[in-house]
C-alpha cells in the first residue's frame, strides 16, 4: 500500500503539476506587470494599521499564522535535500520561484478576500471554496478543495509535525516519543480550541521569535566562513546554468535536476498556488483585498526569498553538501559549527512543527465548517488533537505521501480560479493604483 501511495504521490507531483504551479506564476507575474516591485511596500502595510476594517485578526496576526504553516521543517530540511539531489544551483532555481511565487500568492489571496463571507456571528469565512463557489459558480469545486484541505490537514499538518517533533526529541534530548507527543497535543490542543483568535496570538510571539534565531544562526555560520562566500554565490549562480553533482565532485546533475529539484521544493516551501494561505487571508481586518493580497504576498518573500535562500547559502558555503549527507542529517552537521548548534536546531524545528501545526489547523477547521457546518469543527479539532500522538509514535511514510497527493488536489482547483479570474485580480489591482490603466 505505501509503495502504491508513493508511485501516486510520485506521479501527481511530477512534472505536469511543477509545470502548471511555475507556468502560474510566471504567468501571474506578467499579467500583473511584476507586482512584486511593491514588495518593500507591502512589507510597511504588514505593520500598519486600516481604520475601519473589518476582519477577525490583524493583517500582521493573519501574516504569522499563514508563516506559521509554511516556515517549517521544509526551509531546514527541504532546503538541504534540494542541494543534495540537484546542486547548488537549486538554490538558486529556489529562490527564482519564492519571487515569481509572490504574484500567485497575490491573486489567490486577493480572491479569498474578495469573495469572503460573513457568517451570523460575525466571522469571517474565505478561501479557494468559497472562490470557487462565488466566483466561477461551482460550489461542488468548492467542496472537493475543502475535502482535501481535511484529509492533507490530518496528514502534513498533524501527523507528520508531531513525528517532527517527537524524533528531534528523541534524538536531541532522549524524550520518549510518547511523551513529546501527548505534550505536543496538549498544547496544540490548548491552542486552537480559541480558534484563529488564539491561534494568531501564539504565532505573534512564536514565529518571529523562532524566525530570527534561526536567521541570526545562518548569519552567524555564514560570518565565520565569509571568506568562501564570494565563490559560493558564484559555483550557485554557475551551477544553475552548467550543472554541478551535489556528491562526487564536479560530474553528476544536469542543469535540469538543479531547475527541478531548486523549484519543485520552493514550491513545497511557499505553498504558493496551493490554496491554504488564503483561508487565513480572508479573516484579516481590511476593506481592500488589494492591501491584504500584497500582505500575503510577503510570506513568499520571507518563507522562501529570503530563510530558504539562506539557509541554501549557507549549506553551499560550508562545503558539506559534498559529504553525501542529506536532509536533516546534512542540515545538522552545518548547525554543528556553532555552540549547541544541535540544540538550536532541534528547538527551531519543534518550534516551527508546533507552528505549523496549529496554522494547518485553522485551514482545516474552515474547510470542515464549510462541508459540514459549525457543529462539525469540535469534533475535527478532536481528531486533529488526536492524530498529533498518534503521528508522534507511529512510522509516516504513507501518510506522507498520502498528504503530498491531497495537496496536490488542492493546488489543481485553485490553480484553475486563480487563472479563470485573473482578469477580477488585475481589476482589484488598478483600483487600488498597484498598476496603471
Amino acid at each position: 500500500m505505501e509503495e502504491i501511495l508513493s508511485r501516486a504521490a510520485s506521479a501527481v507531483w511530477g512534472i505536469p503539476l511543477i509545470v502548471l504551479l511555475f507556468g502560474t506564476h510566471i504567468f501571474m507575474t506578467i499579467r500583473l506587470r511584476g507586482l512584486q516591485r511593491h514588495v518593500f511596500y507591502a512589507i510597511r502595510l504588514s505593520v500598519s494599521k486600516e481604520e475601519g476594517a473589518s476582519g477577525d485578526v490583524s493583517p500582521f496576526s493573519a501574516l504569522m499564522t499563514a508563516l506559521a504553516s509554511t516556515i517549517g521543517t521544509g526551509n531546514i530540511v527541504g532546503v538541504a535535500t534540494a542541494i543534495a539531489a540537484g546542486g547548488p544551483g537549486a538554490v538558486f532555481w529556489m529562490w527564482i520561484s519564492g519571487i515569481f511565487g509572490m504574484a500567485t500568492k497575490y491573486a489567490e489571496s486577493l480572491l479569498a478576500v474578495k469573495y469572503r463571507v460573513k457568517d451570523k456571528d460575525g466571522n469571517m469565512s474565505g478561501g479557494p471554496m468559497y472562490v470557487l463557489e462565488r466566483g466561477l459558480k461551482m460550489k461542488w469545486a468548492g467542496k472537493l478543495f475543502a475535502l482535501f484541505t481535511c484529509i492533507a490537514a490530518l496528514g502534513i499538518g498533524s501527523m507528520v509535525q508531531a513525528n517532527s517533533i517527537s524524533t528531534v526529541f528523541k534524538t536531541v534530548f532522549n524524550v520518549p516519543c510518547a511523551v513529546s507527543g501527548a505534550v505536543a497535543a496538549i498544547l496544540v490542543g490548548c491552542v486552537i480550541i480559541g480558534g484563529i483568535k488564539s491561534i494568531a496570538r501564539v504565532c505573534n510571539l512564536i514565529i518571529p521569535a523562532a524566525g530570527i534565531t534561526f536567521i541570526l544562526s545562518n548569519l552567524i555560520i555564514l560570518f565565520i566562513g565569509r571568506s568562501t562566500i564570494p565563490y559560493t554565490l558564484m559555483l550557485i549562480l554557475k551551477s544553475a546554468f552548467h550543472g554541478q553533482a551535489a556528491f562526487g565532485g564536479f560530474a553528476g546533475a544536469a542543469v535540469a535536476s538543479a531547475m527541478r529539484f531548486g523549484i519543485s521544493r520552493g514550491l513545497f516551501s511557499n505553498e504558493a498556488g496551493l490554496g491554504s494561505e488564503p483561508i487565513v487571508a480572508a479573516a484579516a481586518q481590511t476593506k481592500s483585498p488589494a492591501r491584504q493580497a500584497l500582505i500575503s504576498m510577503t510570506g513568499t518573500f520571507w518563507d522562501t526569498v529570503v530563510l530558504a535562500a539562506l539557509t541554501g547559502i549557507m549549506i553551499v558555503n560550508s562545503g558539506m553538501w559534498l559529504t553525501g549527507a542529506s536532509g536533516g542529517e546534512l542540515t545538522s552537521m552545518v548547525f554543528n559549527i556553532l555552540p549547541c548548534g544541535n540544540i538550536i536546531l532541534a528547538l527551531c524545528l519543534f518550534t516551527f512543527a508546533f507552528a505549523t501545526c496549529i496554522g494547518w489547523s485553522y485551514y482545516a477547521e474552515k474547510a470542515a465548517e464549510y462541508l459540514f457546518g459549525k457543529r462539525s469543527v469540535k469534533a475535527y479539532k478532536a481528531l486533529y488533537v488526536i492524530l498529533i500522538f498518534i503521528g508522534a509514535v507511529f512510522s509516516l511514510g504513507a501518510v506522507w505521501n498520502f498528504s503530498d497527493i491531497s495537496n496536490a488536489l488542492m493546488a489543481i482547483p485553485n490553480l484553475f480560479a486563480v487563472i479563470t479570474l485573473s482578469g477580477v485580480v488585475v481589476e482589484e489591482t488598478r483600483k487600488a493604483g498597484l498598476i496603471k490603466q
